[in-house]
């Protein structure tokens, strides 16, 4: 049955018929070690798109391709935090769907296993990680197929998600490399990964006043100075942790996404 859902979500994309955000399998076959189970989401005002999850047991992406009049032909794997006990896909994962559409990204918001739900037995490093490899395989393999560029495919995480967005630049083959890595306020123990030489360039964002969190994201980037990779890392005064695009105009937070925008024209990502 996966196997046929996974085969009709993607001849509808390939075919146009993609309605927005598109829940796409992971696994044709069910994901390694996962319960066969229902998941668990809380409601939104639109039923195809829950406001979070709190068991995940069928990791998938949702797909958001951009308008035609806008794509550029760059996509982003888009990771949502939520501690790895839930998914808050709505303020990490569809709004951010949305300004990346509106600036011709494609977006595939992940939907991964919890390792913290209550009586989960998936790992971080094991099954969400192997999640989000699988998501960025998916997306590179069928790129053509969605007008996109196999060579500007990135990875971007939020909190638990921006943990899942170090592992995968630090931990990857070929075909799961990101070609850029977005890294927002994200939550892991320090040291816990190790950079290499060829890791993708990176932007990083947090606020000051999310102690915890600042200090990751300075130690990555400092890792990913020693190997000679490319970083560009911005830390508000203000905006404490889960800031999203949620962030008062009055925060100069606010437009951390402006300067995301920047970065991705300078790096090459898009074509301004």
């Amino acid at each position: 049955m996966k196997s046929i859902m996974l085969g009709l979500a993607l001849a509808a994309v390939m075919m146009g018929q993609m309605p927005r955000g598109l829940e796409i399998p992971l696994w044709p076959d069910g994901a390694p070690n996962a319960e066969d189970a229902p998941d668990v989401s809380q409601p939104s005002d639109d039923p195809a798109l829950p406001k979070k999850f709190t068991v995940v047991h069928h990791p998938a992406v949702y797909a958001f391709l951009a308008p035609k009049d806008k794509a550029n032909g760059a996509a982003v794997v888009v990771a949502p935090g939520g501690g790895h006990s839930q998914l808050v896909i709505d303020k990490e994962g569809w709004e951010m769907a949305d300004w990346l559409n509106k600036h011709g990204i494609a977006a595939f918001v992940l939907k991964y296993r919890l390792a913290k739900a209550p009586n989960s037995h998936y790992t971080v490093a094991g099954d969400a990680w192997a999640d989000a490899s699988q998501a960025m395989r998916l997306v590179r393999k069928q790129a053509a197929d969605w007008g996109l560029d196999p060579k500007r495919i990135g990875f971007m995480g939020f909190s638990a998600g921006g943990e899942l967005a170090a592992l995968m630049e630090t931990h990857f083959d070929e075909g799961s490399r990101p070609d850029f890595s977005v890294v927002v306020y994200p939550g892991f123990r320090p040291g816990a990964v190790t950079v290499p030489k060829n890791a993708p360039p990176t932007f990083l964002v947090c606020a000051d006043d999310d102690p915890s969190h600042v200090v990751t994201t300075v130690n990555l980037y400092l890792d990913l100075q020693k190997e000679g990779v490319s970083a560009e890392m911005h830390i508000y005064a203000s905006g404490r942790h889960g800031f999203g695009l949620r962030a008062p105009a009055t925060q100069p937070v606010s437009t951390w996404t402006d300067r995301l925008w920047d970065w991705m024209k300078e790096r090459g990502v898009v074509k301004s």
